[in-house]
C-alpha cells in the first residue's frame, strides 16, 4: 500500500504553498523547473490543476513545520523509504492527464546514460545530471533510484531555506538519498556549500547518496570562460558554487533522443503522448515534444495576435523575464498583474483586444496536450515560466521597468541572486542596486559582492575602501589565510591598483601570490591568478623587465595546468605580449596579437570580453605604429561593440571611447572630438568616481582643444 494516503479533506490545505515545490526542484522555494522532466524520462509536466490534485492527494507536510524545514514526508509526516516514493511526480516529475488510460507517468523507457548513471551512484556519494530543459532528467534519477536504493530514506526539501535541516535527517539516517533536483536552485545565499557536502558524505560510502540535477544553461555558468568573465569581481560567491559541482561525478543526458532510445520507445506505442512524441524525433528530443515545450512556445507568440490571448502573453512575457531577471522562487499572482501592463502596452494596449485577466490567466495556466502550462503554479503558491520559453530565440533584454518592480519586491537573498546574475552579465547598475538591497537585508556575503561590483562600476578607491572592512572581518572570523579571507585580499589589492597606486597594489600581490601558496598550493586558481596581477601591477609600476619575466613563468604553468586554449591562459598571453611590445619590436607584438585574436576567437566567440580586450590592445598598437586612422577605425568598432554588450557607459566602454576621441584629434576631426568628450565627460560623471582616470584624461584631452 502506497504510504501516501489522503489524512482527509483540509488536511494538506495549509501546505499548498509547497505542493508545486514538491512537482519541482529544490531552490529558492524548489519550484524553479518543476517541468524539466520529460515523459518518457523526466516525466510530463502536468496541468496546473492536476498536479496540486496529485500530490495533495499523496503527500502532506508534517504539521507545523516552519518553511525552512519543509520535506517531503507521508500523509504520517514521516520522511518516506525511496520504494515509498511511488509516483515518479513526488520526486518532481509531473503527473499526466488528459487521456482516460493515462493517468499515470508514462512508461519509462531506458535512457543511453543509464548505465553511466548507475555506475557513478555505485561509485560516487554525489552524482549530478546535466541536460537541457526537457531532456528528462529527473525521471531517469527518479528510476535509477528507486533500483539501487529503495530501502534508502528520501530527503527532499521543497525550499532552499529547508536544506540545512534536510542535510541533518540524512545525517542522522543510517542510509538516505538526498534529493536535490534542479540544483542550480539550493546554490548562492543561504545554499549547499562543498564543505556540508563533503561532511555529510565523510565515510558513509554507498550509505549517503547525494543525487541532483541541473539544467545545462545553468550549468554553463560555472565553467572556465565564466570564470574569466568575472575579472574577479565576484569570483568568491561564484567559485563557492562551482566547488559544490566540482565535487559530483557528473553524467550528462542529452535533450535528442538516440536511434537505439527511439527503438526501446517504439515499444511503447500505445501510449498516445509517445506515439506522439515518435513522429517528431526528427526536429526535437522525444521527451521535449511531449512535455510539450514547442507546442507552448508557438502558443506564446500566436497569442498576441488581436482578439486571441495578448493579456494572456503579457503575463507570460513578465514572467519569463521575472526568471530571467534571477528569481527562482514564484511570482504571485498579484505580481503578474501589475508586472504584465507595460508589456501589454508596448505592444499596443487596448487595439489588441485584450480578454479579461482571469481569462488571461486560465489559458497561460492551460496544458498543451495536458502536459504543462506556460504557466505553473496556483493563486496561493504563486506562479513560474515553463522554463522551455526561457531559451526562445530573439528574447528581448529584461526591461527595465520589470527589473525595477521585481526589486523592490523580493527578499534579500532574492536580491543576491539577482545582483551575482546582472554582474555576470555586465549589467552594473542592476547589480549595484540588487546587491545593495541584499546588503541592506543581510544577506550572506552581499557586502563582498556590493564592494567587488562597485569597483568594477568605475569607483575602485569606493571599492577598496569597502574591502578593507570584509578583509578585517574576514581575519577576525575565518582567519588569515583562509580562503575567503584571501579572495577579499585579492579584491581589495585589485582596485588599489586600479585607483592608481599600482606599487602597493604589486607589493600587496606579492604577499598574496606567498600566502595562497601556503594555504592552497603552487597550482590553485588562486595563487595563478594572484601571480598575474602581480605581474600586471609589477609592469605598471614601471618594472616592464621583471612583469615579463613572471608572466612568462606563469604561462608556462597556466599552458600545462589548463591548457592552451584556457581563457585565463589567453589572458596571461596579452599581458605578456603588451609588456613586451613596451621594450621590444612593435611590429612582432602586432604579429603575436593577431595570432592572439585568431586563437581567442576560434575558443570564445566574438563577444567575449577577453577577445575584446586582445582587440583593444591590437588597436592602441596600431596608434603606436602611426597609423591613427587603422587604429580609429579599430576603436570605432570597439565602442559599438562594447556599447552594445556592456553599456555605453561601463567603464570598458568609455576608455574605447575616449581612445576614439584621441583617434579623431590625431585625423585632425578636432570638432568631432570635441563633442564626443563632452558626451562622455557627462556620462562618466553619472558612474565614475571623481579624479576617475578615465574622467582625468577626458578633462586633459579637451583642455587641448580649447582655443587658448
Amino acid at each position: 500500500m502506497s504510504a501516501y494516503l489522503r489524512q482527509g479533506g483540509n488536511r494538506s490545505r495549509g501546505w499548498l504553498r509547497y505542493l508545486t515545490a514538491v512537482g519541482a526542484g529544490g531552490g529558492a522555494v524548489a519550484l524553479s523547473v518543476m517541468w524539466t522532466s520529460g515523459p518518457l524520462a523526466a516525466g510530463i509536466g502536468a496541468a496546473v490543476t492536476t498536479v496540486y490534485t496529485v500530490v495533495t492527494d499523496h503527500v502532506r507536510p508534517q504539521q507545523g513545520e516552519p518553511r525552512d524545514a519543509a520535506l517531503l514526508r507521508s500523509a504520517a509526516g514521516r520522511i518516506p523509504r525511496v520504494d515509498q516514493v511511488d509516483r515518479p511526480e513526488l520526486a518532481g516529475v509531473h503527473p499526466a492527464e488528459g487521456h482516460p488510460d493515462h493517468q499515470a507517468a508514462p512508461p519509462y523507457v531506458e535512457r543511453d546514460a543509464e548505465p553511466l548513471l548507475r555506475q557513478a551512484v555505485r561509485e560516487s556519494g554525489f552524482v549530478l545530471i546535466v541536460g537541457e530543459s526537457t531532456a528528462g532528467k529527473t525521471r531517469l534519477a527518479y528510476e535509477v533510484t528507486h533500483s539501487c536504493f529503495p530501502r534508502h530514506a528520501f530527503v527532499r526539501p521543497l525550499t532552499r531555506p529547508a536544506l540545512a535541516h534536510a542535510v541533518k535527517v540524512a545525517r542522522r539516517r543510517r542510509r538516505a538519498v538526498l534529493w536535490l533536483d534542479d540544483l542550480e536552485n539550493y546554490l548562492g545565499a543561504d545554499g549547499v556549500t562543498a564543505s556540508e557536502l563533503a561532511e555529510l558524505l565523510q565515510g558513509r560510502p554507498g550509505r549517503i547518496v547525494v543525487l541532483a540535477t541541473m539544467r545545462s544553461q545553468e550549468f554553463r555558468r560555472y565553467d572556465a570562460r565564466e570564470e574569466s568573465r568575472l575579472t574577479g569581481s565576484d569570483r568568491d560567491a561564484w567559485r563557492v558554487q562551482r566547488e559544490v559541482l566540482h565535487m559530483a561525478a557528473m553524467v550528462r543526458l542529452e535533450r535528442r533522443w538516440s536511434t537505439a532510445e527511439q527503438q526501446r520507445a517504439a515499444a511503447h506505442r500505445r501510449d498516445p503522448r509517445i506515439r506522439l512524441a515518435l513522429g517528431s524525433c526528427d526536429r526535437f528530443g522525444l521527451a521535449e515534444v511531449v512535455a510539450a515545450g514547442p507546442e507552448l512556445l508557438a502558443a506564446w507568440e500566436n497569442a498576441w495576435a488581436p482578439g486571441t490571448n495578448p493579456r494572456g502573453a503579457a503575463i507570460v512575457a513578465a514572467a519569463v523575464d521575472c526568471r530571467r531577471s534571477g528569481l527562482r522562487r514564484p511570482a504571485s499572482r498579484q505580481w503578474l498583474q501589475d508586472f504584465h501592463l507595460p508589456y501589454l502596452a508596448e505592444r499596443g494596449g487596448p487595439d489588441l483586444q485584450p480578454e479579461p485577466f482571469a481569462e488571461a490567466m486560465q489559458w497561460a495556466c492551460t496544458a498543451a496536450y495536458a502536459t504543462s502550462g506556460l504557466l505553473i503554479g496556483n493563486y496561493s503558491q504563486g506562479y513560474i515560466a515553463f522554463d522551455y520559453l526561457l531559451n526562445a530565440p530573439r528574447l528581448p533584454p529584461v526591461p527595465d521597468h520589470l527589473w525595477e518592480a521585481l526589486l523592490s519586491r523580493v527578499e534579500a537573498a532574492d536580491a543576491y541572486d539577482m545582483g551575482l546574475l546582472a554582474h555576470q552579465a555586465s549589467q552594473l547598475s542592476r547589480a549595484t542596486a540588487a546587491l545593495d538591497r541584499a546588503r541592506a537585508g543581510g544577506a550572506a556575503g552581499a557586502d563582498f559582492l556590493l564592494a567587488t561590483v562597485v569597483g568594477d562600476r568605475g569607483r575602485p578607491r569606493e571599492a577598496a575602501r569597502r574591502l578593507e572592512g570584509v578583509v578585517r572581518r574576514r581575519r577576525a572570523q575565518l582567519g588569515p589565510r583562509h580562503p575567503d579571507t584571501l579572495a577579499s585580499l585579492h579584491q581589495w589589492a585589485f582596485f588599489t591598483g586600479e585607483a592608481g597606486d599600482v606599487q602597493t597594489a604589486a607589493n600587496a600581490f606579492g604577499d598574496l601570490v606567498t600566502d595562497t601558496i601556503a594555504a592552497l598550493g603552487p597550482e590553485h586558481t588562486d595563487t595563478l591568478a594572484a601571480r598575474h596581477q602581480q605581474a600586471y601591477f609589477t609592469g605598471e609600476a614601471g618594472d616592464t623587465q621583471s612583469a615579463v619575466h613572471q608572466l612568462r613563468t606563469l604561462l608556462e604553468d597556466r599552458a600545462r595546468l589548463e591548457g592552451p586554449d584556457h581563457p585565463q591562459v589567453l589572458a596571461v598571453r596579452r599581458s605578456l605580449i603588451w609588456f613586451s611590445g613596451i621594450n621590444a619590436d612593435l611590429a612582432d607584438a602586432e604579429q603575436q596579437v593577431r595570432q592572439l585574436i585568431d586563437d581567442a576567437m576560434r575558443t570564445l566567440g566574438p563577444d567575449d570580453p577577453h577577445v575584446l580586450a586582445v582587440r583593444s590592445t591590437q588597436a592602441d598598437f596600431a596608434a603606436r605604429a602611426g597609423r591613427t586612422r587603422e587604429a580609429t577605425v579599430l576603436f570605432t568598432q570597439l565602442v559599438a561593440e562594447r556599447s552594445r554588450i556592456l553599456g555605453h557607459d561601463h567603464p570598458h566602454a568609455l576608455h574605447s571611447r575616449l581612445q576614439r576621441a584621441q583617434g579623431l584629434i590625431s585625423t585632425g576631426r578636432g570638432e568631432q572630438a570635441q563633442q564626443e568628450l563632452v558626451q562622455i565627460i557627462d556620462d562618466a560623471q553619472r558612474v565614475l568616481e571623481p579624479g576617475h582616470r578615465h574622467l582625468a584624461l577626458a578633462h586633459r584631452l579637451l583642455d587641448q582643444l580649447q582655443p587658448q
